[in-house]
């Protein structure tokens, strides 16, 4: 094993042990040597990645690892092993580095919060299977981290499980996210059946001979569907984004990492790492192009409205993974990716500086309660600021780099999907800058006395306290006096904010582009998803022209919706109000999120529980296994009952038994003899 070999499996072992420690001895350990345990397992796994980016240009790629085979049925076998090449460095930069702030962040944000080492050990096993995921160099290792960062997000989402909402929107991330697998699964064994195979190098390989499936649905467009599902649950597209949103009543440190920069961009990581089978299958890609854009679309309408800070960043969540997903379905796999970097800066970004808010006023998350706090919280409100400037596409920011090379090759392709697109980013624009002003300007809008989130979680005294008294236009809290983050929450928020400014410039020339070239590069060119859309691309493809005046376009919607921000809500703040009044029942649907997980609820959630009610527990459990179990006990009553009467205690009546038995004894021996 050479040296790069040790420090790839030791990447993913070092949370894992994190994890263990933090698990088993935690309780006994400080909150000072378990916060050192959490940040510095995570923080030398970052470290070791740093190592092996050194040496990646040395390398010879795709470096392949394996460590012995792990599953054999017949001809069939899989082997537990690491693949590394420039997509999986990158997805190693991100979720260590970005992981590393968020448990910093973590040490600060948790620390007066009872279960601190149960919160740690979580953090730390979510970074092991997330690592596992991005590491796997077949998709049965893929599917174990998979599956892992499920099980994780849902420790993390119900981390406050003595609450109702947040052990429910921990069953409801872990219910939906097992549909999509469901599809995963199947299109695993649909890999075996027929390539005997789930190790990349080997289904990619023999993929690669197989033409595209113009002509209709065949073996590629299933897989890639079924692919897809799993996707959509993973990553929060149409339909299966409903847990998202719930999912904010886990810990705002979670939120960031498993929400913004890690997790739900596992389903996108995983579409650019099969898209050998996503470009033969021109239907897929089409149905993956429209599910994105619908989906960045229909989440912002809903961002719009939301009140809840931490509920604005989770529909932006949902409509920025939608871009994501916009990008694959184009075939701009690398554009993709690199608005999934971008966006793990800005968003994990906006999340923690979140945070940063809802410590500052004692836990309150209704953005009409707040105001004023870019005085009184400096730090959080430069760096939220460029946070948003990032998210809405303000020219030099990441997120200006990132969303406009998606929108550009959305162009190139379907001008329908770059119509809704840039409808999109307008509105992304106006609900972010919506949540700056309501936030940061005008004055304080909060309460005066405030409860503790732990009282109220039942976990005792915490960091964070929910308000519960009366409103109005105070100066702050009477007994939460308004103050800044404490440092070691200030100092990720920093970092990021320069990522957020920064980061987007790495594609300059096309550099990020090229870098992942090499992954990208086999399979059949993806610009079909109709005739008329392929026409496009021939006509304005390639003008650097047009691409600059897409590229104003994209800017001028940015500018609009921020314009529009400003006159509702600073120049004008009565006016939002009047024009819900106009539109009640459209504000009323669009606030209540269309009704959806109500209708959920009506279609499937209820017949369920009514079946599982009638059919499973009163027919099948109590009326066949509950009634065979207490018949079955009430035969074996009897039969004791009569065996015990043999035991009476008479001298007289064991010498009968005696004799009994020795006369079946001699009789079955003389039947015998004589046969």
């Amino acid at each position: 094993m050479n040296q790069i070999s040790l420090h790839l499996w030791l990447i993913p072992i070092l949370p894992l042990l994190g994890a263990a420690i933090n698990g088993l001895c935690g309780g006994r350990l400080s909150r000072h040597a378990v916060a050192a345990i959490g940040v510095a397992f995570c923080g030398t796994a970052f470290l070791l990645v740093l190592f092996v980016l050194s040496h990646f240009f040395a390398l010879q790629l795709p470096h392949i690892e394996t460590y012995g085979t792990w599953l054999r049925a017949g001809a069939f076998h899989a082997d537990y092993g690491f693949y590394l090449d420039e997509l999986s460095m990158i997805m190693l930069l991100v979720v260590t580095g970005v992981g590393l702030l968020i448990h910093i962040y973590s040490v600060g944000y948790m620390w007066e919060e009872g279960g601190f080492h149960r919160f740690f050990c979580y953090l730390n096993l979510f970074m092991f299977f997330m690592l596992v995921l991005v590491l796997a160099h077949n998709y049965l290792v893929m599917f174990i981290g998979w599956e892992g960062v499920g099980l994780a997000s849902y420790l993390l989402i119900g981390f406050w499980f003595t609450r109702d909402s947040a052990a429910s929107a921990g069953k409801k991330a872990f219910i939906v996210n097992r549909i999509g697998d469901f599809g995963f699964l199947i299109a695993l064994f649909l890999l075996i059946k027929h390539f005997g195979s789930l190790t990349f190098s080997e289904v990619f390989g023999s993929i690669s001979h197989l033409p595209s499936e113009t002509a209709g649905a065949g073996l590629l467009t299933t897989v890639s569907i079924l692919l897809l599902l799993g996707a959509t649950g993973k990553s929060a597209q149409i339909p299966l984004y409903v847990w998202l949103p719930d999912a904010m009543e886990g810990p705002t440190p979670v939120s960031a990492l498993i929400h913004a920069a890690t997790m739900v961009t596992a389903g996108v990581y995983m579409v650019a790492r099969s898209h050998a089978i996503f470009d033969r299958s021109p239907t897929t890609l089409t149905v993956v192009a429209v599910i994105g854009t619908l989906t960045a679309f229909y989440a912002a309408t809903i961002a719009i409205a939301q009140t809840d800070i931490k509920k604005v960043l989770a529909y932006s969540t949902i409509s920025q993974l939608g871009y994501m997903f916009l990008a694959c379905g184009v075939a701009a796999y690398s554009a993709a990716i690199f608005h999934l970097m971008t966006h793990a800066f800005f968003k994990g970004l906006l999340f923690l500086a979140a945070g940063s808010v809802i410590h500052a006023i004692g836990g309150e998350q209704d953005m009409h309660r707040m105001g004023g706090l870019r005085r009184m919280t400096p730090w959080t409100f430069w760096t939220m600021t460029a946070a948003t400037f990032a998210i809405t596409g303000v020219p030099g920011f990441a997120g200006f780099f990132s969303k406009d090379e998606i929108l550009w090759q959305a162009s190139r392709v379907n001008m329908a999907l770059w119509g809704l697109g840039e409808f999109t980013a307008f509105l992304t624009s106006f609900y972010m800058f919506r949540l700056w002003f309501l936030t940061f300007f005008g004055h304080y809008r909060g309460t005066t006395t405030s409860i503790n989130e732990g009282d109220k979680a039942g976990q005792g005294p915490g960091l964070l306290a929910i308000n519960k008294s009366r409103t109005g236009p105070v100066a702050e809290p009477e007994h939460h006096p308004i103050h800044e983050s404490p440092k070691v929450m200030l100092i990720p928020l920093i970092i990021l904010a320069m990522l957020s400014v920064a980061g987007g410039w790495v594609n300059i020339g096309k550099n990020f582009e090229k870098f992942l070239e090499p992954v990208f590069r086999a399979g059949p060119t993806a610009y079909t998803l109709t005739e008329t859309a392929t026409q496009a691309g021939k006509t304005i493809g390639g003008a650097t022209g047009t691409e600059l005046l897409f590229t104003l376009t994209s800017v001028l919607a940015a500018a609009l919706g921020f314009l529009l921000a400003l006159l509702l809500y600073k120049i004008q703040p009565d006016l939002p109000a009047r024009i819900a009044a106009s539109f009640r029942g459209l504000y009323t649907a669009v606030l209540n999120k269309y009704y959806v997980d109500e209708l959920f609820s009506i279609l499937l959630v209820k017949p369920l529980l009514a079946g599982s009610r009638k059919i499973l527990w009163q027919g099948v459990d109590r009326r066949i296994i509950d009634a065979a179990v207490n018949d079955t006990a009430e035969g074996a009553r009897r039969v004791s009952d009569s065996l015990r009467h043999m035991q009476s205690g008479n001298l007289r009546s064991y010498a009968g038994w005696v004799a009994l038995g020795a006369a079946v004894v001699i009789a079955y021996m003389i039947w015998v003899a004589l046969a």
